[in-house]
C-alpha cells in the first residue's frame, strides 16, 4: 500500500466534509503525479518545475532577446496576431481570463445592437460558473434558450419569446458531455439568429479540438460567428489566458474595456509564451487525441458491459472531442474512492477527474485523453475497467 493510501486509512470518521474533499483532492493530485499510466496528465496538476519547463525551446517561437512586454505589447501582440490568423479574424485581444473576455465582448455588442439581452444555454459556463457576472457586472441580461443537455436548436433560437441582441453558443457544451451540434445544426442556429438581427458569439474555450467533429478548419468554424473567445490553457496546456477574436473595431473597443476591467496587466510574457508554445506544439496533436478518445470510449463501453454494471454509460457514445462523460450506477463517494485506490495500489489511473453525484445512486465523471493516453490499447483499457468494476462491486 502506498504512503498516500496509508494516510487515507487513518482518516477520522467524523472528518468535516470540506476537509474530506480537500484531502481527496490532494490524494488525486498525488496519485496522478505518481501513476505510471494515465489517459491524460493535465499541465496544471504537475509540479512548478515541470510547468516552468514548458517554456524550454520557446526561443524558437519568439525572439527572447526582444524587450519584454509592457501593458500588452511585444510578445502579447505577437500572440494576438497568431490567434487572429488561426481563427481567420481581423484582430484578437489577449485577456487574462475568459470570464472577462466574454463579458467585454457581449457588452460591446450590446452597445452596438442596443439590446443587452444575451440568449444562451442554461448549462453554459456563464450560468453555471461565473456567479451571475453577466448581470451583476456586465450590465447584461442572460436568458436561457433551454436547459436540456444538448445544444440549442434553430427552432428554439427562431421561436424564443423575446428579442435578444446576441446569441451565445458554447462549443463544445461541457456540462452536457462536451457536446457539439452537427455542422448543419450549427449553421441553422446561426442563420436563425441572423433572421432576428442578433449577433452571434462563440464561447470557444475548447474550440481548438472541434475541427475533427465538424471536419472543417478553425477559420471556417469561427467564421460563422461575429466574435469568438478561445482559451489558451484548457486544451493547449498554457499557463492561463484567453483571447477575443473578431472585427478590428470590436477588438479595439474590447481593449479599452479590458483596461477598465483591470485586465491591462503590466507584464504577461510567461503566459503569452506558454500560449505560443501550446499553439505550436499541442494544437497539431488535438486531432490525434480526439481519434484516440473514440477508441478509449468504445473500450470503456465494452469493459463496463462485460463487468455487468447495469446502466453504465459513456456519453456521448462516440466522443465529439477528446473529452467525454462516464456515468455509473453507484454512489459518487464509492466511485471516487475506488478510482483513487486503483491508482494508488496499481499505478494505473483510469479515472483522474472527480466523481460527482448525478442523482440518487448515480455517479458522473469526465474522461480526457491526451498525449499520455495515446499508448493505451483497447485491451489495456478493458483490463483497467474490469479491475475498477470489480473494486466497485466488491
Amino acid at each position: 500500500m502506498s504512503d498516500t493510501a496509508e494516510r487515507n486509512e487513518q482518516a477520522e470518521p467524523d472528518e468535516p466534509e470540506e476537509r474530506r474533499n480537500e484531502r481527496r483532492r490532494e490524494r488525486r493530485v498525488a496519485a496522478l503525479r505518481d501513476a505510471r499510466r494515465v489517459l491524460a496528465r493535465p499541465g496544471f496538476m504537475t509540479s512548478l518545475r515541470e510547468r516552468i519547463a514548458l517554456l524550454d525551446g520557446a526561443g524558437e517561437l519568439y525572439d527572447l532577446d526582444e524587450p519584454s512586454d509592457m501593458y500588452g505589447n511585444g510578445v502579447v501582440t505577437a500572440l494576438e496576431e497568431r490567434t487572429a490568423a488561426l481563427l481567420g479574424t481581423e484582430a484578437a485581444a489577449f485577456f487574462p481570463t475568459g470570464t472577462m473576455a466574454q463579458q467585454v465582448a457581449l457588452r460591446c455588442w450590446a452597445g452596438r445592437t442596443g439590446n443587452p439581452v444575451v440568449a444562451l444555454h442554461g448549462l453554459g459556463h456563464p450560468e453555471r460558473h461565473e456567479r451571475s457576472a453577466f448581470s451583476r457586472v456586465g450590465g447584461l441580461r442572460p436568458v436561457r434558450l433551454t436547459d436540456a443537455p444538448r445544444q440549442p436548436t434553430a427552432d428554439e433560437v427562431r421561436g424564443f419569446e423575446e428579442p435578444f441582441g446576441a446569441l451565445m453558443l458554447e462549443l463544445p457544451l461541457r456540462e452536457a458531455g462536451y457536446l457539439l451540434p452537427t455542422w448543419e445544426e450549427l449553421t441553422e442556429a446561426v442563420e436563425a439568429a441572423r433572421e432576428r438581427d442578433a449577433v452571434v458569439h462563440f464561447d470557444g474555450a475548447r474550440l481548438w479540438e472541434c475541427t475533427t467533429h465538424f471536419d472543417r478548419p478553425l477559420a471556417e468554424i469561427s467564421g460563422l460567428a461575429d466574435s469568438v473567445y478561445v482559451s489558451f490553457y484548457k486544451s493547449l496546456q498554457g499557463y492561463g489566458g484567453a483571447a477575443l477574436a473578431g472585427p478590428r473595431t470590436l477588438v479595439e473597443e474590447a481593449k479599452a474595456w479590458r483596461h477598465r476591467y483591470g485586465g491591462q496587466v503590466f507584464q504577461q510574457f510567461p503566459t503569452a509564451l506558454s500560449a505560443l508554445v501550446g499553439l505550436e506544439r499541442e494544437l497539431p496533436r488535438l486531432p490525434a487525441y480526439v481519434a484516440h478518445a473514440r477508441v478509449v470510449a468504445a473500450a470503456l463501453r465494452e469493459g463496463l458491459a462485460e463487468a455487468g454494471l447495469p446502466w453504465a454509460r459513456v456519453h456521448p457514445e462516440v466522443p465529439h472531442t477528446h473529452e467525454f462523460q462516464v456515468w455509473l450506477p453507484c454512489d459518487a463517494e464509492v466511485a471516487g474512492e475506488t478510482a483513487l485506490r486503483q491508482a494508488e495500489e496499481t499505478g494505473t489511473m483510469l479515472f483522474s477527474h472527480p466523481w460527482d453525484p448525478a442523482g440518487p445512486g448515480v455517479a458522473l465523471t469526465e474522461v480526457s485523453v491526451g498525449e499520455a493516453g495515446l499508448g493505451w490499447t483497447t485491451d489495456e483499457v478493458r483490463a483497467a475497467v474490469a479491475d475498477f468494476a470489480a473494486r466497485v462491486q466488491g
